[in-house]
C-alpha cells in the first residue's frame, strides 16, 4: 500500500507539473552565469566550483522531483538535522571501506576538510548528485568491470564534474571525466565544430577507463595514479624525486599542485559520504529519468536537435541533456559517417518508424537538410589555435590577422585570460599544423648551404632524396614542383646539411618509429610525446611486462596512428 500511495503521488505531481511547463522537464544544462564561491578552502577550487555549477541546473528545479525520506530516513532524522561525528567514527567508517577496496582509504584532517564539505557545507548539492549517481553509475560501473577495475573509481567522475556532463574548467578540461584535448586526443576522443566526444557520457567514460589502467600500470598505486590523472605523471615523477622516491601520495603530497594535494582526499570523503549518506541525513533527488529509461538509435543523415523534437515531440531539453556531445544540436552525419543518438526509450520506435521522414522534415526554424549542410561546410572552414606557454591574445590574433576583440566573440571569452594547452576557435589567415611545421623546418634550412643537383637519366626525386638525406616531400617544397615527375638535366635545388635537422627518431615504417629511452622516461611520458598511442599499445607492440624496467639507451617501437 505504501508503494501505491508513492505511485499516485508521483502522478499527480506529474499532471501538475505538465500545467506549468512541460518543456523544462528534463533541462540539465547549467546556465551561463558563474557562481561565486564565497568561502575558501585550501584545496578544492575546481571542486567547489563543479558543486556550485549544480546549483544552475534546472532539471532539479521541476515540479516533478519529489524525495520519499520516508524509507530512506532509517535514523529518523528531524528534517533540517545536519549530523556530525567525532573523529573515531569517521575513522571507523572509513577503515571499513578501506577493507573492502584496493585503494588506501585513510582519515585525517585533509580527508575530515572534505567531509565536510560534501556532508555540510554543501549537502544539498550532494543530494542531487546522489540523485546523479542513479542515472551514471550503472553505465560507469559496466565499463570499469569490463577494464576489470575497481568499481569505486566511479566517484572520481564525482570529483571531477559532480556528475555535471556539460562541465568545462577554466583550464580546458571538458566533460564528466574532465579531459584536456590533448589527453582526449590519446584515448581517441575526436572534437570538431559540432562533435566533442569529451561530452560523450559513454565514450568519455571508456577513455578514462583506459586513461586511468594506463597510469595504474606504471605506478601500480591507485593513489599515486588518481593524482597523475589530475595534473599528469609528469607532475607526480617531479613530487616523487623532490621527494627522495618514494613511492606515496601521502609523502608527495606536499610537491604536488596545489588542486592535486586535495584531490586523494576529496576522492576518500567522495567514497565515504556517497556510502554513509543516510548517516548524514542525505537523500537522493530524482533525477527524472534513469539509466535504464534511455536507448539509442544509429542517425545515418545530417539532423538537428529541432527536427527531432519536433517531429517526435520530444521536449528539446532531453535531447540536449541526453547528447551534450552534439555542441551546435547537429548531428553531422555525412559521407557515410554514423552517430549514436539517445532518447528516452518511449521515442525509440517513434524514431525507426520515421527516420526517413525526420531527416527530410523542416522545422519551424527552417532547418531541413540543405541548410545543415551548408552549416557544416562553412564550420569547415573554422580553425583551432592550441595555446601556447607565453602567449596573449594579442600575440594570437596577430598571428591570425585578426583582432582580439574578435578572438573573445569567437570564442565567449568574458576576459583577456587564456591558459596554455586552451583550444581557440579562430578565422582568417592561418596554416595547418603540417604546413607550420614545415615552414618551421624551412626556416632552419636557410641557415644552411644551398647546393643544386642536375636530374640524371634514370633518376627519381626517392632516389635523390635517399642521396642528400632528405624526404620527397622536402624536394618537392624546396623546388616548388606540383608533382613527384622530374626530367633528365633538370636542376633541384638541394641541401647537403639538412641531414642537421631531421629527427633522432627513425622511421621503420608507415606504422612505427623506434624511440630511444631516456633516464626518467616513463610509457606515460613517452606515449605522451607520440601523440595518438598509449601506453597499453606500447606495451603490446614490444611485450613489456613490468613499465618499471625501462633502461636509459634502450630502443622501444612506438605505434603511430596514420
Amino acid at each position: 500500500m505504501k508503494h501505491l500511495n508513492k505511485i499516485y503521488t508521483t502522478l499527480f505531481v506529474l499532471i501538475i507539473s505538465l500545467q506549468f511547463n512541460p518543456a523544462n522537464a528534463f533541462d540539465f544544462s547549467p546556465k551561463d552565469d558563474t557562481t561565486s564561491v564565497s568561502d575558501t578552502f585550501v584545496y578544492d577550487y575546481h571542486i567547489i566550483e563543479m558543486l556550485d555549477s549544480l546549483v544552475n541546473i534546472k532539471y532539479f528545479n521541476d515540479y516533478l522531483f519529489t524525495t520519499d525520506t520516508s524509507i530512506l530516513n532509517t535514523y529518523n532524522f528531524p528534517f533540517d538535522t545536519v549530523p556530525t561525528y567525532h573523529d573515531t567514527i569517521y575513522e571507523a567508517r572509513i577503515e571499513l571501506l578501506n577493507a573492502e577496496t584496493p585503494f588506501e582509504l585513510v582519515f585525517n584532517n585533509h580527508v575530515k576538510n572534505f567531509i565536510n564539505l560534501y556532508a555540510v557545507r554543501k549537502r544539498d548539492l550532494t543530494s542531487r548528485m546522489l540523485g546523479l549517481a542513479e542515472l551514471y553509475f550503472p553505465m560507469f560501473e559496466e565499463q570499469l568491470d569490463k577494464y576489470d577495475l575497481p568499481l569505486e573509481l566511479k566517484y572520481l567522475a564525482i570529483v571531477e564534474s559532480a556528475l555535471i556532463p556539460t562541465a568545462g574548467s577554466r583550464v580546458g578540461a571538458k566533460g564528466l571525466w574532465q579531459f584536456m584535448y590533448g589527453t582526449g586526443k590519446v584515448y581517441g576522443l575526436k572534437v570538431t565544430s559540432f562533435v566533442d566526444d569529451r561530452f560523450d557520457p559513454e565514450k568519455s567514460t571508456i577513455a578514462a577507463c583506459e586513461h586511468l589502467g594506463d597510469l595504474y600500470d606504471i605506478y601500480e598505486d591507485w593513489s599515486l595514479a588518481l593524482a597523475a590523472y589530475n595534473s599528469g605523471a609528469g607532475n607526480v615523477n617531479k613530487a616523487m624525486r623532490r621527494a627522495g622516491g618514494v613511492k606515496s601520495f601521502w609523502a608527495i603530497q606536499p610537491f604536488l599542485p596545489r588542486e592535486t594535494r586535495g584531490y586523494v582526499p576529496a576522492f576518500i570523503a567522495v567514497n565515504y559520504v556517497m556510502s554513509y549518506s543516510a548517516e548524514h541525513n542525505l537523500y537522493p533527488v530524482d533525477p527524472g529519468i534513469l539509466y535504464n529509461g534511455i536507448d539509442t538509435v544509429i542517425v545515418k543523415d545530417v539532423l538537428s536537435f529541432d527536427q527531432i523534437s519536433e517531429m517526435l515531440n520530444v521536449p528539446i531539453e532531453d535531447v540536449k541533456f541526453l547528447n551534450p556531445s552534439f555542441k551546435k544540436g547537429i548531428i553531422p552525419a555525412i559521407n557515410g559517417k554514423e552517430y549514436s543518438l539517445r532518447l528516452p526509450k518511449e521515442y525509440i520506435g517513434d524514431f525507426i518508424n520515421n527516420e526517413t521522414a525526420l531527416y527530410n522534415f523542416k522545422s519551424k526554424k527552417g532547418i531541413e537538410k540543405d541548410k545543415l549542410l551548408a552549416e557544416i561546410k562553412k564550420a569547415k572552414q573554422r580553425n583551432y589555435h592550441i595555446v601556447r606557454s607565453g602567449e596573449n591574445l594579442g600575440s594570437i590574433a596577430n598571428k591570425y590577422g585578426t583582432s582580439v576583440r574578435k578572438l573573445k566573440s569567437w570564442n565567449n571569452l568574458r576576459s583577456n585570460t587564456i591558459y596554455p594547452r586552451q583550444k581557440l576557435i579562430v578565422y582568417g589567415k592561418t596554416t595547418s599544423s603540417k604546413t607550420s611545421k614545415h615552414k618551421s623546418k624551412l626556416k632552419n634550412i636557410d641557415n644552411l648551404s644551398k647546393d643544386f643537383h642536375t636530374v640524371k637519366s634514370g633518376e627519381s626525386l626517392a632516389i635523390i632524396a635517399n642521396k642528400y638525406n632528405c624526404s620527397v616531400n622536402d624536394l618537392i617544397s624546396w623546388n616548388n614542383l606540383k608533382r613527384n615527375t622530374i626530367h633528365p638535366k633538370q636542376k633541384l635545388i638541394v641541401y647537403p646539411d639538412s641531414k642537421q635537422i631531421t629527427k633522432k627518431t627513425e622511421k621503420v615504417s608507415n606504422k612505427y618509429v623506434y624511440h630511444t629511452v631516456r633516464k626518467g622516461d616513463t610509457l606515460w611520458d613517452i606515449a605522451e610525446m607520440y601523440k595518438g598511442v598509449t601506453v597499453k599499445q606500447i606495451k603490446n607492440l614490444n611485450n613489456i611486462r613490468n613499465a618499471r624496467k625501462l633502461k636509459p639507451g634502450q630502443k622501444i617501437k612506438v605505434g603511430i596512428k596514420s
